[in-house]
């Protein structure tokens, strides 16, 4: 069983940068690929972005690109999301998602077997 556990998050003001991390007990997630998703109160779960495990592959949800980076550490079993320029409407609860697929990035929550308990991100104008 994979566990991914987040860490970072918090409160920061438009235009700064929060950094988001993401690990697994258990076991790796070197062999998966994993996706962020956020969610805001009475919406549905959001992909933001996603890594496969072929070097090169990731995928961006347009609101975020060129903002958001998304990056593997496997000596440190470790996914990172780096939020950059950030802005109000990218408060959110923000969920580490591992899948039992190695390579495509889906963008679907459903495509996803194991999730992290959420961290919040606020963003203040």
């Amino acid at each position: 069983q994979v566990q991914p556990v987040e860490s970072g998050g918090g409160l920061v003001q438009a235009g700064g940068s929060l950094r988001h991390s993401c690990t697994a007990s258990g076991r790796t997630l070197n062999s998966r690929v994993v996706g962020w998703f956020r969610q805001t109160p009475g919406k549905e779960r959001e992909f933001v972005a996603g890594i496969s495990t072929i070097p090169g592959r990731t995928k961006f949800t347009d609101s975020v690109k060129g903002r958001f980076t998304i990056s593997r550490d496997n000596a440190k079993n470790t996914v990172s999301l780096q939020m950059d320029s950030l802005k109000p409407e990218d408060t959110a609860v923000y969920y580490c998602a591992a899948s039992d697929q190695a390579a495509a990035v889906f963008t679907t929550h459903s495509a996803y077997e194991y999730w992290g308990q959420g961290t919040q991100v606020t963003v203040s104008s």
